[in-house]
């Protein structure tokens, strides 16, 4: 059988081969159709393979594109394109980390170009752009500026970088061709975003070039061409210590980092997930899909500036579940959790209610926190009993909320002392609802663009294994909730990890603002244009 299929192939070329000779009219013609196409479908209903054509989905739908890129990805596979793994990280390791009076954000070691920079990014899915400062007329200063043991940091430098390529207007990837008319740009096409935090924005012009990165299995390297930012000017947030060496966007839209790798078939999976340690250190994997245990919803289409939009039916504190119909989108570019009324406050209402301290205010006459509902702890007090809160998702999965409050601590003779604590979730003055990266804590979460769903699981991020829980299960009584420790304890950069300094006004100069609350979702999703 193979023998006469392999001289069915050849005869087969050696007639297309003729029809080119001979020209197009001596020729018979063959019409093409992919295997999930109604042509072929109705064929193989007809030959009585029926459950074979059930399976196929309908065109169109989001189960056919689907089916689509995960043979197109099989097929890179096949070619060697995407490892046998699928995932991808960064080539200077997998380690994120939260930074404390860097906005809370979570960020990572990022390297491009040739020879490589190396920049300190936010990590951040509530936008899509990823942009690093270079050649800049406005940008924060880079020496002294991070904590993080590097010194001092250099901005990108196209013209020093073998691979570095011009984005024309002409580019695909080209959102703004009408902004090419500006002299400024020579050509390039130009980019500008702005920001929810309060007049932060960043703008210049975009760039292609390589983004270092390491297969998680075997450790073979991968230069990976994408398209950034080359961001010349910055205001706001990233002149104060927030995201000041870059961001990068990890949205849905065709620019950003995840949608570049799947569209290369640089992953298996058009997909990947985000691990939050309760310490500040975290994981992320490109291509990653999750595994068994994971729970999941559905992603919310949005008509224009696709995001990673959930729907939630109900908020849980402790055995007290509350009807709740809200969306929100999964954004770990911002600090904290955002919700407008009533969601707001039905959870600050019933979780003030199960709390045994008093109420206390950290605010000082020059530095305001902005959480509502705060509580002291009394003299040598180090455990509180934290009522447990969870959302219950569209579909029924509950995303269990692992660290619902934000720490403050003081130091007595250099030793830090918790004070108290507050319920580290905001009233939103914006039209949108936001599941800040704090509520992300103690779980893996994975961003699965190609499913069309958010899934998630408790997880260890340094065993880079799963939490047995049961996250499916419905709110009912439980055992009564185990005390919190509330002792800071250091990390190996002499941090506090999940403690936050009691306010106390900023020195004359600083350019930074300590523990200032990061928002950076687009404004775009707010009806606001590009700057």
């Amino acid at each position: 059988m193979a023998r006469s299929t392999h001289h069915y192939l050849f005869a087969v070329a050696v007639a297309v081969a003729a029809c080119l000779a001979v020209g197009e009219a001596s020729c018979v013609g063959f019409d093409l159709h992919h295997r999930s196409s109604p042509v072929v479908r109705r064929w193989a209903a007809a030959r009585g393979h029926h459950a074979l054509a059930a399976e196929w989905p309908a065109k169109g739908s989001p189960e056919y594109y689907s089916a689509l890129s995960r043979h197109d990805r099989a097929l890179l596979a096949r070619r060697g394109l995407a490892g046998a793994d699928g995932l991808l990280t960064f080539a200077d390791g997998n380690d994120t980390y939260r930074l404390s009076d860097l906005g809370f954000l979570h960020y990572a070691e990022v390297s491009v170009g040739t020879p490589n920079a190396t920049f300190l990014v936010a990590l951040d899915t509530g936008s899509d752009l990823f942009w690093v400062p270079c050649d800049c007329k406005q940008c924060a200063p880079l020496s002294g500026n991070n904590g993080t043991g590097q010194d001092v940091l250099k901005p990108y430098n196209p013209r020093s970088s073998s691979t570095s390529k011009q984005v024309t207007c002409a580019d695909p990837l080209c959102d703004r061709p009408n902004g090419c008319s500006a002299a400024a740009t020579n050509g390039s096409c130009p980019y500008g975003v702005r920001y929810v935090s309060a007049n932060t924005s960043s703008s210049g012009v975009l760039v292609r070039d390589v983004l270092h990165l390491t297969r998680e299995a075997g450790g073979a390297a991968v230069e990976a061409p994408v398209v950034f930012g080359c961001g010349q000017v910055q205001t706001g947030l990233f002149l104060e210590g927030g995201a000041f060496d870059g961001l990068l966007g990890l949205g849905m839209d065709k620019v950003s980092v995840p949608s570049v790798l799947a569209t290369s078939g640089l992953v298996a999976s058009d997909s990947f997930s985000m691990c939050f340690s309760r310490d500040g250190h975290g994981r992320i994997n490109f291509g990653d899909a999750g595994g068994p245990g994971q729970s999941e919803t559905p992603f919310i289409p949005r008509a224009t500036r696709p995001t990673y939009n959930v729907s939630f039916t109900s908020i849980n504190v402790e055995t007290k579940s509350v009807a709740a119909e809200f969306t929100a989108v999964m954004d770990s570019g911002t600090s904290f959790t955002y919700l407008n009324d009533p969601e707001y406050t039905e959870l600050a209402t019933n979780f003030n209610s199960q709390i045994r301290e008093k109420r206390a205010n950290f605010s000082s006459a020059s530095s305001d926190v902005p959480f509502e509902y705060c509580y002291g702890l009394s003299s040598g007090q180090t455990e509180v009993v934290v009522p447990e809160v969870s959302l219950t998702t569209k579909g029924g999965a509950l995303f269990p909320v692992t660290r619902s409050i934000i720490v403050f601590a003081d130091e007595t003779n250099g030793q830090p002392r918790a004070i108290g604590y507050c319920l580290a979730v905001l009233k939103s003055d914006i039209p949108i609802n936001i599941i800040g990266q704090n509520f992300m804590t103690g779980l893996k979460v994975v961003f699965n663009r190609e499913k069309s769903v958010l899934s998630w699981q408790k997880f260890d991020c340094y065993k880079n294994a799963a939490v047995a829980d049961s996250p499916d299960a419905s709110p009912s009584p439980s055992p009564a909730p185990r005390p919190t420790t509330l002792t800071p304890q250091q990390d190996a950069n002499n941090r506090y990890p999940g403690a936050a300094p009691v306010p106390r006004p900023l020195a004359a100069g600083s350019r930074h603002a300590a523990g200032a609350l990061s928002m950076l979702l687009p404004l775009l999703l707010l009806g606001a244009a590009l700057v």
